[in-house]
C-alpha cells in the first residue's frame, strides 16, 4: 500500500516508545522505574469523577455541543478570565479532546505548505510533527540551560521571516520546567505586533508553578487578538485519560476552530465535559496537595542528579520534569538513556526526543513517588559511579 507523502514527515511522541521499551523489560521479571512518562500519578480528584458519573446516570451520553457545553465554557472563561489575567468570553472557548487538539486546529488553520512555524528547541514534539504535516516549516528557536531554559528574544527577531506565520510557547515547558518571565513575554509580543505573527501559547502546565504567579502572553496589551491559549485538564486535575482540554481563541479564530472540530471530533464526550465543570468550580485542595507534593519531589530529584557525576541539573520553576545536562559523564543523552534503562532499570528520555540542543541531555519526569525517585537514584549511582573512576 502506497501512503499518502504526508506521512513521511510526521513524527512521534518518544515518552511512549520509551515506556513500551521499559515495560517490555518489566515482563522478564526486572524492576525497572518509570521516570519517562510526563503524567500525573495521583487519582482524579473524587469530586469529579462522581460528577461524571452523575453525568453519566443523567444521560449525558449522547452529542455535546461542537465547541463545548456552555456551563463548561462558562466555566472556563471565568476561570481563564480571574487566573490568566485578561477577559475571556465563553463564545471564544472551544473544548477539544486533548490539547494536541488545539495544536492540530492552530496549526491547520493558520499554516499553508512552505510557511514557517518558530518552535522550542528542546520542545514538545508534536508541534514540529503537525507543522511538517501539513507541509510547514518547522524553525526550531534554542532553548538553552545556560539560560535558565528561556528563549532569547534577540534570536527570536533573527529567525523570524516574511514566511513565519505562527510563534509556538510553553511556559511552564516540557521537557525543561523554564518559565518565561514577564519580560521574556513582553519582547516575545513586541516581535509578535511588529511582524504580525501569531502565537501558539501552551499553558497546560500553568498550574504547577513552584515560584512566582503565572503570567499568560494573552494578557499583555494587543495580545489577546493575536494569541491561541492551550490549557486543559490532564495535567492539572490529574486527568489524562479523560481527554479533556480547550482552546480560546480569537475572534478571527472562531470560524475556523469550529469547522475543524466539526470535521474532526463533532465534540468532546459530554459527560466528561461536566466532570470538568466540576473540577473548575469545585475545591482546588487536591491541585494545592499535588502542586506541594511535585515540589517536594523536584528538590529530591534535583539533588540527587547533582550529586551523580557527570550531572549538571538547574532546579525547574514549573511542571514536573528536569533536563539535566549529563556531558561530563561522556555520553550523550541517548546512550545514557540506554545505559540506566539496561543496567540500572531507570526508564528516562534521551534530550534528542525534544530537539536537537537535547543533545546531551536527559529528560526525568519526576511523576512517581518520593520513594521511587529516591530508589532510581541509588540505582544509578550505583552503574554510573563505577564508570567515573
Amino acid at each position: 500500500m502506497k501512503l499518502a507523502m504526508r506521512m513521511e514527515g510526521i513524527g512521534t511522541e518518544t515518552a511512549f516508545e520509551a515506556a513500551a521499551r521499559a515495560r517490555a523489560i518489566e515482563a522478564t521479571g526486572r524492576e525497572v522505574i518509570h521516570l519517562e512518562i510526563g503524567e500525573p500519578d495521583f487519582d482524579t480528584p473524587a469530586n469529579v469523577r462522581e460528577a461524571a458519573k452523575r453525568a453519566l446516570d443523567d444521560g449525558a451520553t449522547h452529542y455535546a455541543p461542537f465547541p463545548g457545553i456552555p456551563e463548561l465554557r462558562v466555566a472556563i472563561a471565568d476561570d481563564a478570565s480571574a487566573r490568566k489575567g485578561f477577559a475571556v468570553a465563553p463564545d471564544r472557548v472551544f473544548v477539544t479532546v486533548g490539547g494536541k487538539g488545539v495544536m492540530y486546529y492552530a496549526i491547520l488553520a493558520l499554516v499553508d505548505p512552505g510557511d514557517e512555524v518558530i518552535v522550542p528547541d528542546p520542545g514538545y514534539p508534536i508541534y514540529e510533527s503537525v507543522t511538517r504535516f501539513v507541509g510547514g516549516r518547522p524553525v526550531p528557536i534554542p532553548i538553552r540551560q545556560e539560560n535558565a531554559f528561556r528563549l532569547d528574544p534577540d534570536e527570536l527577531v533573527r529567525l523570524v521571516s516574511p514566511r513565519t506565520r505562527l510563534i509556538v510557547i510553553n511556559s511552564p515547558a516540557n521537557p525543561t520546567g523554564g518559565v518565561l518571565t514577564r519580560a521574556d513575554l513582553e519582547k516575545i509580543a513586541t516581535v509578535a505586533r511588529e511582524h504580525d505573527l501569531m502565537v501558539l501559547s501552551d499553558e497546560i502546565y500553568g498550574r504547577i508553578l513552584y515560584e512566582g504567579d503565572f503570567v499568560s502572553i494573552a494578557s499583555l496589551p494587543g495580545m489577546a487578538e493575536r494569541t491561541i491559549v492551550l490549557d486543559g485538564f490532564s495535567k492539572t486535575y490529574a486527568m489524562t485519560g479523560w481527554r479533556l482540554g480547550y482552546a480560546i481563541v480569537p475572534e478571527s479564530l472562531v470560524f475556523g476552530f469550529g469547522r475543524l472540530i466539526i470535521n474532526s471530533i463533532s465534540c468532546a464526550p459530554t459527560f466528561t465535559q461536566w466532570g470538568g465543570v466540576e473540577a473548575l468550580r469545585g475545591p482546588q485542595d487536591a491541585v494545592d496537595a499535588m502542586v506541594a507534593e511535585f515540589r517536594a519531589r523536584r528538590d529530591l530529584i534535583v539533588d540527587g542528579l547533582n550529586g551523580l557525576p557527570g550531572f549538571r541539573c538547574l532546579r525547574p520553576s514549573g511542571a514536573f520534569y528536569v533536563f539535566p545536562d549529563v556531558s561530563g559523564t561522556g555520553r550523550t543523552g541517548r546512550e545514557l538513556a540506554d545505559l540506566l534503562l539496561n543496567e540500572a532499570g531507570v526508564s528516562a528520555l534521551s534530550g534528542t526526543a525534544f530537539g536537537e540542543v537535547g543533545l546531551n541531555h536527559l529528560r526525568f519526569s519526576y511523576a512517581n513517588s518520593q520513594q521511587m525517585i529516591a530508589r532510581a537514584l541509588e540505582k544509578m549511582r550505583a552503574v554510573l559511579e563505577p564508570l567515573a573512576v
